[in-house]
């Protein structure tokens, strides 16, 4: 998540009509809250289905959020749980960054309505917060659940260590789009029940690479402008997890997901799911957005949804290229630079100049995050 108000971009309408056949289908057209959907699957449009090949094995991820803060973290869940369905991605765990008192029970509301109520969900260790604008709890509130409390997930570290135990070597690719203290505690957690290598040695050991939302790249901003995934009010957070992970990793910076826009047509799918529910909430309530808020779901930049997808399909040519290879680094307050270096490990997501390329993005993410769930 980025915290960012952006206004509204130029849309395809002929994907309304793909939602709401989907949706009709699925015989969503009256107002349900814990009841299952059921009885159909929905149906992928072409261009869905052009990006991800049956041939390939599942990308084996962990999902890092600070769900219930941008409603962008909202729609990358959505969108890993369409990939999921698909086969694209073996959904592993979801890890959440957030302490918010219904941010737990919020993300196992959303695995319970697209049909994974028993996906595995870590929590960092720190004391609970609550704020009303966060959109958690009107989700918590209308959806089915099985945790009642963030006392009920498993400590995030815990659940890290024994997934990457059981993984084949180089096989798990971690997307984060929140602030990146659970990745901090990790890389300094000691040998356990789950493995005899400390916490660096078993990343470097399990995972392929790292896929992260976060930083000003390239021009890295001032300590002013710090972007929030890499400040995350944590100095020396980010500091410290880019200096000692020695893995490829993609970013996607704020001015990626700045520059796509989705949300208003949210205002087209079913009342009775999580993503209309969440994203009605947080256009009212969201600090940077009520003020402009007049009954209906409001444009947002789509900072999340952007690292969900190139983790999963990748994208590179149709909708962004890749920097050259580099470094990126961040000082204590988590502002980002970026240096280029033949040797580096590191690149970043660029989009392309063409107002044509990116509304053709934003659709294609707009048709990810409003897939209904599988049913059978």
């Amino acid at each position: 998540m980025t915290y960012f108000k952006s206004c509204c971009g130029k849309r395809a309408q002929s994907l309304l009509a793909i939602w709401s056949i989907s949706w009709v289908l699925l015989g969503c057209s009256g107002p349900q809250t814990k009841d299952k959907l059921d009885n159909t699957q929905s149906t992928h449009s072409a261009s869905v289905q052009s990006m991800s090949k049956a041939s390939h094995q599942p990308v084996k991820l962990i999902f890092d959020t600070d769900f219930g803060g941008d409603a962008d973290d909202l729609g990358a869940l959505a969108m890993l749980h369409s990939y999921a369905d698909e086969g694209a991605v073996d959904l592993l765990s979801v890890m959440s960054w957030a302490n918010e008192r219904h941010a737990i029970q919020a993300i196992d509301a959303v695995n319970h309505f697209y049909g994974r109520p028993d996906l595995r969900i870590g929590v960092r260790q720190a004391e609970q917060w609550y704020t009303q604008w966060s959109y958690s709890e009107p989700i918590a509130n209308q959806f089915e659940h099985s945790l009642k409390s963030a006392s009920q997930a498993r400590a995030a570290v815990s659940l890290y260590r024994e997934i990457l135990s059981q993984s084949d070597d180089n096989s798990v690719v971690i997307v984060t789009v929140g602030p990146l203290a659970n990745i901090q505690n990790l890389l300094m957690s000691e040998p356990d029940q789950y493995s005899e290598l400390n916490g660096y040695d078993l990343v470097h050991q399990k995972v392929e690479k790292f896929v992260i939302m976060g930083g000003r790249l390239p021009d890295g901003g001032t300590d002013e402008t710090t972007e929030w995934n890499f400040s995350g009010s944590m100095p020396g957070v980010t500091k410290y997890v880019l200096e000692n992970i020695k893995l490829p990793i993609i970013f996607s910076g704020f001015e990626v997901g700045k520059a796509l826009t989705t949300g208003s047509e949210i205002n087209q799918h079913p009342k009775n799911t999580p993503l209309y529910v969440g994203y009605l909430h947080f256009s009212e309530f969201a600090p940077w957005m009520k003020e402009n808020f007049t009954g209906e779901v409001l444009d947002n930049a789509t900072f999340d949804q952007t690292a969900v997808m190139y983790a999963v399909v990748g994208g590179v040519g149709e909708h962004w290229r890749l920097s050259e290879p580099g470094l990126v680094s961040a000082n204590e307050l988590g502002t980002s630079a970026w240096r280029y270096d033949d040797a580096g490990t590191h690149r970043y997501l660029i989009l392309p100049d063409s107002e044509e390329q990116r509304v053709k993005t934003q659709n294609y993410i707009l048709e990810r995050m409003m897939y209904a769930p599988r049913t059978d």
